[in-house]
């Protein structure tokens, strides 16, 4: 029996909501909070958990300011991060080609 080899996922990135994020970035030069909120459904602290990880991990760039006197939270995508979201979708995309062998 042929043994089959799958390209490993990046754990990071198998996350739902991490992932959402880092597609949303990989279309822009960078969003705020409350656009990353927005677009994912997501709730405040559940998003601020999930930036933290990827921000830990390199993939992305979180950066606090103002506006006026509001906080604004901004991320942008880190070329480790577009590295890491590459490699993710080639390792789908092997689990794909795989399938369809079948």
């Amino acid at each position: 029996m042929e043994q089959k080899q799958f390209k490993p996922l990046d754990p990071l990135l198998h996350s739902e909501l991490r992932l959402a994020v880092m597609s949303l970035l990989l279309e822009v030069e960078e969003a705020d909070f409350v656009y990353l909120k927005k677009q994912t459904d997501a709730t405040a602290g559940n998003l601020s958990v999930q930036l933290d990880k990827l921000s830990g991990a390199g993939y992305i760039e979180v950066e606090k300011t103002f506006r006026g006197k509001k906080p604004c939270t901004l991320c942008r995508m880190t070329d480790k991060g577009h590295e890491a979201f590459l490699a993710y979708v080639d390792a789908l995309q092997s689990y794909i080609l795989q399938a369809n062998k079948q």
